[in-house]
């Protein structure tokens, strides 16, 4: 994954983003009717049940537009939620609270979508000894807000994006002539290019895992599209030589069975894809 610095860029570069698309020149609503001298209090309400995620994101957008805004937290991000619950009070000028409302409501509503999700999941493989994982799938321009919503609902994250972590799919393996030239390749570039990258290379069938298993150097082999019984059988033949992640359209039924093959980890698309947003307000008080 990325440094904590690189990831906090991104989030200020969501935030900057998403107000210049919503604010442009002016909330002329509020602007028109509500004096600038105008304080106000909102509280955030929970209208449904699930994992509260984004309230320190929250935090951050309401002192990115103001400043003087004032946040009390009542419910920590990660937080089992139910509907009547108030997650937070904001504080400060009218205008400033009504010019953040909605990218507030949107991020946070995926986001604990996301971390409810996520959570069920961690919830089906308690017991295991395996993770979850999530994948690029993500909202073009939110991936750093989904990726953090997956930890707070407990999962991990796979790699950020294509710069923090080398993996070797069947088009890479296709394209570079076999998954022996490819990792051979790719060693010699990281080599060449002074990268310290870990290197996860996509298997279809036992035969590819033994030919991944007789080049050394790779971190974590990704057992994509087995059934049970190859996915076990992998395992074995993999043993200790590298970590192993299951992948390819696991779901809620699927996904203990996987589990109990013994891989490391299992990686979802479905925790970012697939979610519906958990209800939240912004009520004045």
């Amino acid at each position: 994954m990325i440094s904590e610095t690189q990831f906090n860029k991104e989030i200020d570069l969501i935030i900057a983003n998403a107000i210049r698309e919503d604010v442009g020149d002016g909330d002329h609503s509020s602007l028109a009717c509500i004096p600038k001298s105008v304080t106000g209090k909102a509280k955030l309400l929970v209208k449904d049940d699930g994992i509260l995620a984004g309230v320190d994101f929250a935090k951050k957008v309401f002192h990115y537009v103001d400043p003087d805004m004032e946040v009390e937290v009542l419910l920590e991000d990660g937080t089992s939620v139910k509907h009547g619950d108030i997650a937070f009070y904001v504080s400060g000028s009218s205008q400033s609270i009504l010019k953040a409302e909605r990218l507030v409501l949107n991020a946070m509503q995926r986001m604990s979508a996301i971390a409810t999700k996520t959570n069920q999941f961690v919830k089906l493989l308690e017991g295991t000894g395996t993770k979850i994982l999530d994948t690029r799938k993500t909202t073009p321009g939110i991936r750093a807000l989904e990726k953090w919503a997956v930890k707070i609902g407990g999962g991990e994250n796979h790699r950020f994006a294509l710069y923090d972590m080398v993996m070797l799919k069947d088009n890479h393996i296709d394209f570079a002539g076999g998954i022996t030239k490819a990792i051979e390749k790719t060693k010699k570039y990281l080599s060449d290019n002074d990268l310290d990258l870990k290197i996860i290379v996509e298997a279809r069938d036992l035969d590819e895992i033994q030919e991944i298993l007789k080049t050394p150097g790779v971190y974590r082999i990704l057992i994509d599209n087995f059934d049970y019984d190859n996915t076990r059988k992998a395992v074995e033949l993999i043993g200790d030589t590298c970590l192993t992640e299951s992948s390819g359209g696991i779901n809620e039924k699927t996904v203990r069975k996987y589990a109990e093959c013994g891989v490391d980890y299992i990686s979802s698309g479905a925790l970012t894809h697939s979610v519906y947003n958990l209800d939240l307000s912004l009520k004045a008080v």
